[in-house]
């Protein structure tokens, strides 16, 4: 009978006889600090091709995805381009496939022009269609892996409490119902999953009574937990439907965490998220940079905040000089300890299923 595939073999000589030593393979070796913190970052590009240090953090593992802006290409050869750079990088490394993400929802923020979904979420909301969101997720999908694109940060599933919200506004939600979004934000969400994209329900725990945007100024939301109950519904049925990420909001929440906005807070991303409804997939900040700039400080203590609490990505929309810089800063809030390992290991675990199914 042969030997397991699992062990190893050394001939020993011992008196003239040859002995077979058989010893276990050696463990995989536990990831390194720096892995933990680099799979965390979903990064930007600074030009129209992958930089000599991106595409070396790549194959480091010192980035775990990159978000593609419009400024970033101008034809669909060069879109497919970036994304196979930057994934050969990866594999070139040993490193698991990055995530390739985009802004895709819809209507006023399409990140490619030319690709569906060819209706706006409030298009959709009247048509009242479940089949039809599914439908234009299911392209949507198709069209973004076509481009070699893997993730999209949509949909929104927002529930505007008025027509004060600014993201009703911008033409961004799909109804003033609860019920009507929950049915049609996650059909799109599904419809992406059937085109083999990721899909990314935004921006929980909601912002339907954000007059404001968050990536431009400090908002707290005063609403009551009954008030914000509602606009909880979509997230519920993501969770029963296996959504694989939910983007985490920049505002605070008075009836969840008075001193945390969400991105960052640990009753509000673990607590309410994963502990009252279950989630188990990967949670994700919305832009830390937006966020910092609207509060006057560098995105790196907020970037270490977010570690501290449990959030599993952290989405940077600055310069790639800015997205090292929080690198470094949250490597160094590791090492001395200030950011548990424990939650880190918990996020690497998480992040790297997600990944591993790319």
């Amino acid at each position: 009978m042969g030997l397991p595939r699992n062990v190893v073999r050394a001939a020993l000589t011992i008196a003239g006889t040859v002995l077979l030593a058989v010893a276990p393979e050696p463990a995989a070796a536990a990831p390194s600090l720096r892995h933990l913190i680099g799979e965390k970052l979903v990064v930007s590009m600074d030009g129209t091709s992958p930089s000599a240090s991106l595409l070396d953090r790549a194959r480091r593992g010192r980035i775990g995805g990159v978000i593609i802006h419009g400024f970033n290409f101008s034809s669909a050869a060069q879109l497919r381009n970036i994304a196979s750079k930057l994934q050969k990088a990866a594999v070139d490394g040993g490193q698991p496939k990055l995530l390739i993400a985009v802004d895709q929802e819809g209507g006023s923020v399409k990140t490619v022009s030319w690709i569906p979904p060819t209706l706006s979420p409030p298009q959709m909301g009247e048509l009242d269609s479940a089949d039809t969101a599914r439908r234009q997720g299911r392209r949507t999908g198709a069209a973004l892996r076509d481009l070699g694109i893997n993730t999209d940060f949509a949909p929104v599933a927002d529930v505007p409490a008025s027509t004060a919200s600014f993201i009703y506004q911008q033409g961004r939600t799909w109804s003033f119902s609860a019920r009507k979004t929950t049915r049609l934000a996650n059909a799109f969400a599904l419809g992406l999953g059937d085109g083999n994209a990721l899909a990314t329900m935004k921006h929980f725990p909601g912002l339907g009574f954000a007059r404001r945007n968050t990536d431009d100024f400090v908002v707290y939301i005063g609403a009551t937990g009954s008030q914000l109950l509602p606009g909880l519904k979509p997230y519920r049925r993501a969770v029963a439907d296996g959504v694989p990420l939910i983007m985490l909001s920049n505002a605070r929440y008075r009836a969840y965490d008075r001193r945390y906005a969400a991105g960052w807070s640990h009753a509000i991303g673990t607590g309410l998220l994963r502990g009252e409804l279950g989630f188990k997939g990967v949670t994700i900040t919305d832009s830390l940079d937006g966020a910092a700039h609207a509060r006057g400080i560098p995105t790196d203590p907020l970037a270490i905040r977010a570690a501290k609490a449990g959030t599993d990505l952290i989405l940077l929309t600055g310069s790639e000089a800015s997205s090292r810089s929080v690198y470094r800063s949250l490597v160094d809030a590791a090492t001395a300890g200030r950011i548990s390992h424990a939650r880190l290991m918990a996020s690497y675990g998480r992040i790297a299923a997600l990944r591993a199914g790319l």
